[in-house]
């Protein structure tokens, strides 16, 4: 079958047959979960270290609301602010999958770090970038917006967050990222041309999360935390202190701060 047929089979517009909705009420009804919410700012931990150091530290809380039939979702507090989190989403199609379902449960702002392989650094050698643009080297970006090659955050989002962060002395730069959904065929001719659109980081999830939020006008932030270099060299994905928890958990609290309303 010709790929570019299937691309275009598309109706933008058009409502799906299965909802989110519906398929938690299932969920619900299996697993004799009453219906209430989730925290209003929610967490994706690709890589699960953040969990485990909440949860070494005893911070976590099963949520007894999420009726996700894939995953748990994990309450836990930063100074003032409550946020649920779930580990281990990886992959574009996983994180709306689950992202699709949180809108629905209560959440309002969806947050996001993953750790990134290093394409081009920062001007400013910054750990971490707040992905302001991804390109759309997978597929679930495509059953929610027309094919174009890049997909953007939300504007008003990153004008409003990223001098915040700036403001808080983190050490991270606003770039671009390669959002692919085969880790494992990151080869010199895709990332040569990586480098010609001036990417930063190669990632799993923000070319498809940026295009589910720009298509169901929901609220979702990006971040790469650049720990790789594609383990090319020996010594390769060392996060710092906790695996890198505790910076995260200080840029995923200032974010919620400069963009959540009560």
């Amino acid at each position: 079958m010709n790929n570019i047929k299937l691309i275009q089979n598309k109706n933008y517009n058009e409502a799906s047959v299965f909802t989110p909705e519906n398929l938690l009420r299932e969920a619900r009804r299996q697993k004799n979960i009453k219906r209430c919410n989730v925290p209003k700012i929610c967490v994706l931990d690709p890589d699960g270290d953040i969990l485990k150091y909440l949860k070494k530290n005893r911070q976590a809380s099963l949520n007894k609301c999420w009726a996700c039939y894939h995953t748990e979702l994990f309450n836990f507090r930063h100074n003032e602010i409550e946020f649920g989190i779930i580990a281990c989403a990886v992959g574009g199609s996983f994180a709306v999958l689950l992202a699709e379902q949180l809108f629905v449960s209560g959440c309002s702002l969806l947050i996001s770090v993953t750790s990134a392989g290093t394409i081009m650094p920062p001007q400013n050698n910054a750990r971490y970038i707040l992905i302001k643009k991804a390109l759309r080297d997978e597929g679930t970006s495509y059953h929610y917006l027309p094919p174009e090659p890049e997909v953007e955050i939300n504007h008003g989002i990153l004008k409003r967050l990223f001098p915040a962060l700036k403001n808080n002395n983190i050490q991270i730069d606003a770039g671009n990222s390669w959002t692919t959904d085969a880790p494992f065929r990151e080869t010199p001719t895709a990332i040569k041309y990586a480098k010609v659109k001036k990417v930063n980081a190669v990632e799993m999830e923000a070319a498809s999360l940026y295009a589910f939020a720009k298509a169901k006008e929901k609220k979702a932030v990006c971040f790469a935390h650049l720990n790789n270099t594609m383990a090319v060299n020996e010594g390769d994905f060392e996060k710092g202190i906790e695996n890198g928890s505790v910076e995260s958990l200080n840029i995923i609290y200032q974010t919620a701060k400069a963009l959540y309303k009560k």
